[in-house]
């Protein structure tokens, strides 16, 4: 399949253009457009929703580790904070780490582990 995508940055007025191919091995009969479209869009939800985040504002991807589990326990650990904070209110991912970053104390309390001095 092909998928053109139209997009622009904010406070932009130039348009992108991108397109991407895509593969699959399912039948025709279990991958028509309306499939096709669902399975693209949960694709990207994932990608903008998570990956996106990890990445632009942890910068996952210039991250030095990358062997053995390493990685993949990394990408745990800031699943783990993603959810933490969400859950505990916080809607800019960003925001909240530039605040919190200074103050390991205020995290494990936010957290239910008590700081002794």
């Amino acid at each position: 399949m092909q998928i053109t995508g139209k997009s622009r940055s904010l406070g932009s007025t130039k348009w992108h253009l991108e397109t991407v191919h895509a593969l699959t091995s399912l039948p025709t009969h279990l991958a028509g457009p309306r499939e096709l479209g669902a399975w693209i869009q949960g694709h990207w939800g994932i990608e903008n929703g998570l990956h996106w985040r990890r990445d632009v504002t942890w910068m996952e991807d210039k991250s030095q580790v990358r062997t053995g589990n390493a990685p993949y326990a990394m990408a745990t650990l800031r699943n783990i904070a993603i959810t933490l904070l969400k859950n505990l209110g916080y809607k800019n991912l960003a925001k909240a780490t530039r605040k919190l970053r200074n103050h390991p104390e205020r995290v494990l309390s936010l957290i239910g582990l008590a700081v002794k001095h």
